[in-house]
């Protein structure tokens, strides 16, 4: 296990350095971005709804019990918060960056697969008929899903944050602290009630918030492991790019050390003969 570092890899002393190095990785995050915006700007399909299928799409027209500005803070400032926290104790630049790219590609990618298949299958909301007919009266069936539509980020931002945290608490260490398990599972209950909410509220059908939390869970997973090890590994508190450099360090200091050591023996051989 690589010797712990604390303080020696800032943000002001490494970071513009990290940054440099995964400048591809940030520039293929802002083409996300880019993808994600055109997919809410282009016409999505136009679905036909036939009378009878009207009886699944009269649920009540009901506002949010989760305001759509929460859902932002929900998913992405509280774990970006939590993030910072962490920085501020160990102030490892490597953490910092490696969990903020890891947060942002999950919620991303998980952004840009859900309207891209928001996109191309147009399926209307539960509330679909108030919306379309707010007087009750039917005219035109042929209409598009609200451009409105809420991503279910939260999976994607608050799976991230298990994650996260499961390594920083080491919450696997084999000592049988339950109450760390608590702290893991919170994120996670909290975007399943954020899910619950958006059916309870008849904005989507259950099928969809619940391959949406699964997708969410998915690619979160895949983004965490790709910058830090799993979490029950010795090592799971730190990124994979620090715990190479340390070991990178420890080799070439060790090296050293023995070139310096031969040295000596064969000055100290020259002198005795």
């Amino acid at each position: 296990m690589p010797e712990i570092q604390l303080g020696a890899h800032t943000l002001r002393s490494h970071g513009a350095q990290v940054a440099r190095f995964h400048m591809h990785d940030w520039f293929i995050l802002f083409l996300l971005v880019a993808i994600d915006i055109s997919l809410n700007v282009i016409e999505p399909f136009h679905r036909f709804v036939g009378q009878d299928m009207m009886t699944d799409l009269k649920y009540p027209l009901k506002d949010n019990t989760v305001p759509i500005w929460a859902v932002p803070i929900i998913a992405v400032i509280l774990p970006l918060t939590v993030i910072l926290v962490f920085y501020f104790i160990r102030h490892n630049v490597y953490d910092l960056h490696h969990a903020l790219l890891g947060l942002l590609f999950s919620v991303l990618i998980t952004g840009v697969l859900t309207d891209a298949i928001k996109d191309a299958v147009g399926r209307p909301r539960p509330d679909f008929y108030w919306r379309c007919f707010p007087d009750g009266k039917p005219v035109v069936l042929l209409c598009t899903g609200s451009k409105s539509v809420i991503k279910e980020g939260s999976f994607a931002g608050l799976g991230f944050l298990a994650w996260y945290l499961s390594g920083k608490i080491k919450v696997f260490d084999r000592r049988g602290h339950v109450a760390k398990l608590c702290l893991v599972f919170f994120p996670l209950l909290l975007a399943a009630l954020v899910g619950v909410s958006r059916v309870d509220d008849y904005w989507h059908h259950w099928q969809d918030v619940f391959a949406g939390g699964l997708l969410g869970l998915t690619v979160a997973s895949f983004c965490y492991l790709q910058f830090f090890p799993p979490p029950y590994d010795i090592d799971g508190w730190a990124p994979h790019a620090y715990l190479d450099m340390v070991a990178e360090s420890q080799s070439a200091n060790h090296a050293s050390s023995n070139h310096g050591i031969h040295l000596a023996v064969q000055e100290s051989e020259f002198e005795n003969v």
